[in-house]
């Protein structure tokens, strides 16, 4: 018999008939003639109780058989249980499972089980990450992940976008940043003996880079794994009006705070013929939608994060998804912090970027709600963003949320090739690098925007959850590789 999911069972009718339940035990209690089972399979935050009574078995109990498993049972166990479905007279839930076979699939040691232990920090649990998702907290964060990956994809598919795939091998770097990682077939050892022989430890870094020769690498060129698809989904967008991909992208940033990862999934969208506005106007309406959704499908699993992770947690996430967001020039955003009166690490300056303290402050404090800030300086953002005529600022916005600032980020694109290229050069970058790009510039080219969103920052924000490590199956960060 195919078993039934435990959050089918806890919704269904308590008939009598007969289900069959899989799963991994949580606790075993023995009380002489009482013997209450609760197992969870991973597809909803409660357990289910398995119930056997000695003094009076179901008619149908393989007794002899249960009491033999019932001595393999303890926490982790996992199970196959058959049984009626029957009203439960516990407090707290509906129905449970009156025992009439059960079989111990796969016995769980516990003087070795990882997740026995009492008290388990978050850091502990990384360590572990390949069981971590049996516990309350990764369980509920994991299907949060689930339900809000799906919520993406059904908010671009009924808007009329097209789902594309980006590459992850990439010979061109979008963000312009440089913390890439290098994919090459070629020996490590050998470059290194071969600077050993060079004697680059007196050698300039340009000199050194010579030795390489990367015509004989696979790709024929330097290639990185890719920090963003956006580039290619514009190539896209070009085509085919509105798209998006969503995937893996990575950065090699050595940084080890709870707002970094190495390897982390991305949200990113790109419409022609959409102008600043129109982006503004969809980044709204997909916030708002993402968060929605959220409140309605998980509302299960934010009540546990409201009541073990983050206070308020709910009350946050409605908020933010009923306002209407506030628009406002970064100018005038300076301005403002400027004149608050409060004291900040960094000082808000025109010309610098706004710091999280700063966009936490115009959200949780000028504002009170989610804000847009949008034209931005010229030099602190990337060189693919359309300049304003003003010459100093870019067609830029932030969606900046309160609990966490900055939430997700685009632009209108500069669709001008002369313009282009001039900004190319004047950052000192590869032109022959971006030919195909610059080519869109000049067959058929159109006005077109686009955003992008970190998945697991989205994550973090729905759930409450502190580290950003904690919201992805197998987190890579600096020193961060393993199971």
């Amino acid at each position: 018999m195919v078993p039934v999911l435990i959050k089918d069972l806890l919704t269904s009718a308590p008939d009598g008939r007969d289900v069959t339940v899989c799963g991994w035990v949580r606790t075993v209690r023995d009380s002489k003639n009482l013997v209450f089972i609760q197992v969870n399979d991973g597809s909803c935050f409660a357990n289910i109780q398995l119930t056997f009574d000695r003094n009076a078995p179901s008619k149908n109990a393989n007794v002899e058989k249960i009491e033999s498993e019932l001595k393999n049972l303890n926490t982790g166990a996992s199970i196959c249980a058959m049984g009626k479905i029957i009203p439960s007279p516990a407090s707290g839930q509906a129905v449970e499972v009156t025992l009439e076979d059960l079989d111990c699939i796969g016995k769980c040691p516990p003087d070795e089980y990882p997740l026995q232990k009492n008290k388990m920090s978050m850091e502990y649990l990384r360590s572990v990450a390949y069981l971590r998702p049996r516990t309350n907290t990764f369980g509920a964060v994991f299907r949060v992940r689930n339900q809000m990956a799906f919520a993406v994809h059904s908010f671009f598919q009924e808007r009329g976008f097209v789902y594309i795939n980006a590459p992850e091998i990439t010979c061109s770097d979008c963000e312009g940043a440089g913390e890439m990682f290098q994919v090459t077939t070629l020996s490590l050892e050998k470059i290194a003996e071969m600077g050993v022989k060079a004697g680059i430890g007196g050698m300039k870094i340009e000199e050194a880079h010579k030795i390489v020769d990367y015509s004989k690498d696979f790709f024929g060129k330097k290639a990185s794994l890719t920090v963003s698809g956006q580039l290619e989904a514009e190539t896209m967008a070009l085509a085919l009006s509105r798209v998006y991909t969503f995937g893996p992208t990575f950065r090699a940033e050595n940084s080890n705070t709870p707002r970094h990862l190495s390897e982390f999934w991305m949200i990113e969208p790109e419409m022609a013929f959409y102008n600043l506005e129109d982006d503004m106007d969809l980044q709204e309406d997909f916030v708002k939608y993402l968060l929605k959704w959220a409140l309605e499908k998980c509302a299960a699993d934010l009540e546990f994060f409201e009541k073990r992770v983050q206070k308020g947690l709910i009350d946050q996430l409605q908020h933010v998804a009923s306002s209407q967001f506030v628009r406002i020039t970064y100018t005038d955003a300076i301005k403002e912090l400027q004149k608050s009166g409060a004291k900040f690490e960094f000082a808000p300056e025109w010309g610098a970027d706004i710091a999280t303290e700063h966009e936490r402050y115009l959200t949780e404090h000028i504002f009170k709600s989610p804000v847009m800030v949008y034209n931005y300086p010229r030099d602190i953002k990337s060189f693919y963003m359309k300049q304003n005529e003003d010459g100093k600022t870019v067609k830029a916005v932030d969606v900046l949320v309160p609990g966490i600032g900055e939430l997700n980020g685009g632009s209108e694109r500069e669709e001008d090739y002369e313009k282009l290229v001039a900004e190319i050069k004047r950052r000192n970058m590869d032109e022959t690098i971006y030919e195909w790009y610059l080519n869109l510039r000049k067959f058929g080219t159109v006005p077109h925007s686009g955003f992008g969103m970190g998945f697991e920052r989205l994550i973090r924000y729905v759930t409450g959850m502190e580290n950003i490590r904690d919201v992805i199956p197998y987190p890579r960060a600096p020193k961060l590789a393993d199971f």
